[in-house]
């Protein structure tokens, strides 16, 4: 199956693939590069990475047509989201560590999606449906920039404990600055995927209570209960943290789990 679908692609998407893991590659493993190579590498890497996803999820580069939203394509575009986030901070606060570690993941994320492009295609049941689906993976991305700079709160404050001598800082950030960061785009996450369930109920012709159902409205109420927390009993830190990762987990069982267990262990399309 995974070479029957790799195989769907044609050579141009091959081709970008390419392109973008050497970009991201140069990013992570620069050598000697330094200046403005290192930025700059990564920005060729999530531009051709960003052809490559409109490519996949359109169909354009797979025999057939038609747009696929298999696990590969809405994980790499969540990921793509992270590295646009990322890539416009960097310019006020270059964070090299955390860069390598995005380039490695953009490389991943290209070649999954290139490997597993779907193999259902798109039906809109509605005319919202479009609407919907955006909201939902711009949702993911916006609590995937949360869960990277949960990481970096993380292990600033892991830094703090061991007696680090200077200002509370956090990858050049001060540290309470990264925090309300952190929580804004929580918040804007939040609020896109309130929207996103919202516009589903009211526009889908069945309300099913499948996986992806149920697991996206137990990672609403993770956020729900994580912002209330923090506006009514202060919650910071690891307490915090940890309600991230549990909300976001479970958004990605939500979707993008669901349609791994269907496409790649099953080996058949998801509904």
């Amino acid at each position: 199956m995974i070479l029957s679908s790799a195989s769907a692609a044609f050579p141009g998407a091959w081709l970008v693939a390419l392109a973008a893991v050497v970009a991201y590659a140069m990013a992570a493993f620069p050598g000697r590069a330094q200046g403005r190579r290192l930025p700059a590498a990564l920005a060729v890497g999530v531009a051709l990475h960003g052809v490559l996803l409109v490519l996949d999820i359109s169909g354009i580069g797979h025999e057939g047509g038609g747009a696929r939203l298999g696990f590969g394509p809405v994980l790499s575009l969540t990921v793509w989201l992270v590295l646009a986030v990322h890539l416009q901070e960097s310019r006020l606060v270059p964070v090299p560590g955390v860069r390598r570690v995005l380039a490695l993941l953009g490389v991943g994320a290209v070649l999954l999606a290139l490997v597993f492009p779907g193999e259902s295609k798109l039906h809109a049941g509605s005319p919202w449906a479009p609407l919907h689906w955006v909201l939902g993976v711009g949702s993911y991305g916006l609590f995937g920039a949360a869960v990277l700079h949960g990481t970096m709160l993380d292990a600033a404050e892991t830094r703090m404990r061991e007696h680090v001598a200077g200002p509370p800082r956090a990858f050049g950030m001060p540290l309470l600055q990264l925090e309300r960061l952190t929580f804004r785009f929580v918040e804007a996450g939040f609020v896109v995927l309130s929207a996103a369930l919202v516009l589903g109920a009211l526009t889908t012709p069945q309300w099913r209570w499948d996986h992806k159902t149920i697991f996206s409205l137990l990672g609403w109420a993770v956020f729900a209960a994580l912002l209330a927390g923090r506006k009514l009993q202060g919650w910071r830190g690891r307490r915090a943290t940890r309600w991230l990762y549990a909300g976001a987990g479970l958004l990605l069982l939500a979707y993008a789990g669901s349609r791994f267990v269907m496409e790649v262990l099953l080996g058949r399309g998801a509904n």
